[in-house]
């Protein structure tokens, strides 16, 4: 495993950066991974289906109740803070760095914490719009109906999420956006994400720069000749940094 300073080492040479981030990113906030034992996927539904089938494109036209069910208790949280990695990176911009932020998570986290270059390639729960008029709506300002489900106060059309579900393409603006700044990027750090889902996880191929460090609970299979490992807790490796 490369150590810390070989890490700052990293940070302080490059100018353009790319952090590329998944869902152990939030943990340290309070916000469950997918894959871990206390993950989204490991949680029971009640109705025989996996959590991946119900956040589906297919089954939130059919059963949107049930969908917005598990939403609301698995996928929103909006107590969440940002916690010592994204106020880290915020703090980098911060100070001059040209850094993009590149995240599969949707709870808008990074931009809390005063980010200002976020690719959100699943989209936002933050962000929601009615499918009647296409009127949009924060978080904070859902009107629920008596089964649970955002309805548009001006039509009663159904408010859906910003989120990218499963069955549905990732938005062609943001993944032009993190493909051209990985392409772009001295330095990458992949943090927080398994690599598994496709495409996102294919977006690492872009990568032409000097440095790449992975820190994950896990290790990743990336190939290339010169990688800074790091596993382990996420928030203990960036409480380390300056």
């Amino acid at each position: 495993m490369a150590t810390i300073e070989a890490l700052q080492t990293a940070i302080d040479r490059s100018q353009n950066l790319v952090f590329f981030g998944g869902a152990g990113v939030s943990t340290a906030s309070g916000i469950p991974d997918f894959r871990s034992a206390n993950g989204v996927y490991s949680q029971a539904t009640g109705n025989h289906m996996s959590p991946e089938e119900i956040i589906s494109h297919d089954f939130f036209k059919q059963y949107p109740a049930e969908f917005y069910d598990f939403y609301f208790k698995h996928l929103v949280y909006p107590e969440a803070k940002p916690n010592v990695v994204h106020k880290y990176l915020a703090q980098l911009e911060a100070r001059g760095k040209d850094l993009t932020i590149v995240t599969q998570n949707i709870d808008g986290l990074h931009q809390a914490a005063g980010s200002q270059k976020v690719v959100e390639l699943h989209g936002s729960v933050h962000r929601n719009y009615c499918l009647a008029c296409g009127r949009t709506y924060n978080y904070e300002n859902l009107v629920l109906d008596q089964e649970g489900i955002p309805r548009c106060p001006f039509d009663g059309g159904l408010v859906r999420p910003d989120v990218v579900l499963y069955q549905e393409q990732l938005d062609q603006t943001a993944m032009l956006a993190a493909m051209q700044a990985i392409s772009q990027a001295d330095m990458m750090i992949v943090a927080g994400t398994s690599l598994v889902v496709y495409p996102a996880a294919a977006f690492i191929q872009y990568f032409q720069g000097q440095d790449l460090a992975v820190i994950n609970k896990t290790p990743l299979k990336i190939r290339t000749e010169k990688v800074l490992d790091y596993m382990g807790d996420m928030k203990d490796i960036f409480q380390q940094l300056h």
